[in-house]
């Protein structure tokens, strides 16, 4: 219920539907109400074989007031002054034109309630997707290293589409079937209340079992809605790495995985429809059941002379109570369906309940623009209960390169990521010309940034729109941005120039190309603060000369943060640190440490340049 009633809250406001809701809801079922209790004076006519009057009008219209009895004397002073006038034939006229009006303003009314509901189900998935799509953006980087994207993606699609499937649509049954359960049973206790007394005693006892099938329908939903995301995992590792699977004929393998995980969710599916399916069957059972023990306690009562009820009367109210059963199986029916919602919704609200550790403190301040230094203080940081950097301590002046190297897991990435706070540290400080980076907003932080990475990320759109990337640059500065990363001309020679579709995360490109348009979207954005991770990586040996060059002269008048493998690459930075298992082992420059005997800096050195001699 709670997980319900929290899915809900993404309709708000709620007065600017409820209201209208409500009143069409009670409408509708006053005038369905309407239709059925007409059986009985209708049933007064035709087994009357008399001209008399066969019920007890007033002699006047009654005056106006909230209850039963005012719309039953109503209605037998009009028609007993239309049976009066017009006969038998002219009151069954009577009585059924009522019924066709009563028919049609229950449906009409009906319709205008689905009408209002299908705006507030559009707005609960509108909210309830954007809330989720808000805090994935908005959670840290470690997040995701813990988390599979397939999941991720079936929390957007399948989980979402769950919830409207399972939860808001059946807002109908959880809203408008109690009210018309409560409006049943009050006309049917208005009529007779021993054998209203006599059905409520049944009805508890396919009530606890439709509850016991919904506690087994919900713990089925988590297995399925689990198994439903390793599956998407499984594709997205299959669509992210067919290359791969392909060139070790592994294909095979990979079916076999995905074979697994489908199996596993047509199984359990399979499960959750059989058991849902058995609630409406046994509601219909309970509920002729119940109607059966009605017949039996009523017509002894009626036979015995025990009751005042006449004949007519018994059989509508037999009819009406039979009407119970309609909505108490779309309710039940409804608990079952909504089970397998409430787990995805659970599932929805878990990453938008996930509060990310990366975030704007209370009071936090704007960056000032960079003067002075970036400075380290004791820096340390973990991955949980895993040390990753040891009491880092560096400053970095206005305008110098200062280069990070080492081996492969020494700590270069994570501490070039704590600059734009993509972590915060553990302990220690991170100060930009004496301001924690903590207190600072992460927008103002990023703001003075820009980074190329090891990893080129590009966007399923225009080279244009790649390069020019969250900025407002002419056209002109995006094809200048592009020269200087030397990727104007195999730009112009694509089909479409700057115009040209990438495809997904550049696919369209090769590796040296790719690299060559995060070169230029970081060039456009021209921050005073830069960090390269391995940005000339993926470059061959002439377009690695020429972006070196580029980025020579872009680096002389902005501080830069430079992580490199190929020492050749940084050979003319300002500062040289060394690191090794997230501590500094050597710091100087590339004359300085190259001399250094027996250094870590002069092994990588010898190590690399007997490999290119090779």
């Amino acid at each position: 219920m709670k997980t319900y009633l929290r899915i809900l809250q993404y309709a708000r406001p709620l007065a600017s539907f409820l209201p209208q809701y409500l009143a069409c809801t009670l409408l509708a079922i006053f005038f369905g109400l309407a239709n059925f209790t007409l059986i009985i004076p209708l049933l007064k006519v035709l087994f009357d074989k008399t001209d008399t009057v066969p019920l007890q009008a007033p002699d006047q219209l009654p005056a106006f007031q909230m209850s039963l009895d005012w719309i039953k004397d109503t209605f037998n002073f009009y028609f007993a002054d239309v049976l009066a006038a017009q006969g038998k034939m002219g009151a069954l006229a009577f009585v059924c034109v009522i019924v066709v009006v009563s028919v049609l303003l229950s449906n009409v009314f009906r319709y205008l309630s689905l009408r209002l509901l299908a705006q507030v189900r559009a707005r609960v998935i509108r909210n309830l997707r954007r809330a989720l799509y808000y805090r994935i953006v908005e959670l840290q980087l470690q997040y995701f290293a813990g988390e599979r994207k397939g999941d991720l993606m079936s929390r957007f699609t399948s989980d979402v589409q769950e919830v409207e499937t399972s939860v808001v649509n059946t807002l109908t049954a959880v809203i408008q079937e109690p009210l018309k359960i409560i409006a049943f049973f009050g006309l049917l206790f208005y009529i007779s209340l021993p054998l209203t007394l006599f059905t409520l005693i049944l009805l508890p006892l396919s009530g606890g079992i439709i509850a016991t099938v919904a506690k087994r329908l919900r713990r089925q939903a988590q297995v399925s809605q689990t198994t439903l995301g390793s599956m998407m995992s499984v594709i997205d590792e299959t669509l992210g790495g067919i290359r791969v699977i392909k060139a070790f004929n592994a294909q095979a393998y990979i079916k076999g995985k995905f074979e697994e995980q489908n199996d596993q969710y047509a199984r359990t599916s399979r499960r959750i429809d059989n058991t849902r399916d058995l609630a409406s069957p046994f509601s219909e059972f309970a509920g002729v059941a119940v109607v059966a023990g009605l017949l039996y306690f009523g017509g002894t009562l009626i036979l015995g002379g025990e009751s005042t009820l006449t004949g007519e009367t018994f059989i509508g109210y037999v009819v009406l109570f039979s009407q119970v059963l309609t909505p108490a199986k779309a309710l039940s029916s409804s608990f079952g369906n909504i089970q397998r919602g409430l787990v995805a919704g659970e599932r929805v609200l878990g990453i938008i309940d996930t509060e990310p550790t990366v975030r704007d403190q209370p009071g936090a301040q704007v960056l000032p623009p960079f003067e002075r230094e970036i400075e380290m203080r004791n820096l340390q940081f973990s991955y949980g209960d895993t040390p990753v950097l040891h009491d880092i301590s560096l400053t970095i002046r206005k305008g110098s390169t200062v280069a990070l190297v080492g081996g492969s897991g020494g700590g270069k990435s994570t501490l070039a990521d704590l600059l734009p706070r993509f972590y915060d540290p553990t302990g220690g400080q991170l100060l930009i010309d004496g301001h924690d980076l903590r207190a600072c907003t992460l927008h103002s932080v990023r703001d003075q940034m820009g980074i190329v990475t090891q990893e080129s990320i590009l966007f399923n759109d225009t080279i244009f729109n790649n390069i020019r990337f969250n900025t407002e640059a002419t056209e002109a500065e995006v094809i200048e941005a592009a020269k200087i990363a030397n990727a104007h001309e195999f730009i112009e020679a694509s089909p479409e120039g700057y115009h040209t579709v990438i495809g997904d995360r550049g696919s369209r490109l090769s590796g040296g190309q790719r690299q060559r348009l995060s070169i230029a979207r970081a060039i456009l954005r021209n921050p005073p603060i830069l960090i390269l991770d391995e940005a000339t990586s993926a470059l061959d040996t002439e377009s690695e000369k020429l972006v070196q060059e580029a980025l020579q002269r872009l680096m002389q008048n902005r501080t830069s943060l430079v992580i490199a493998h190929r020492l050749s690459t940084v050979q003319h930075a300002d500062e040289i640190v060394v690191l090794q298992h997230g501590r500094i082992v050597e710091r100087g420059t590339h004359q300085e440490l190259v001399q250094r005997e027996g250094g870590a800096y002069q092994r990588l050195s010898s190590l690399q340049t007997n490999a290119a001699l090779a």
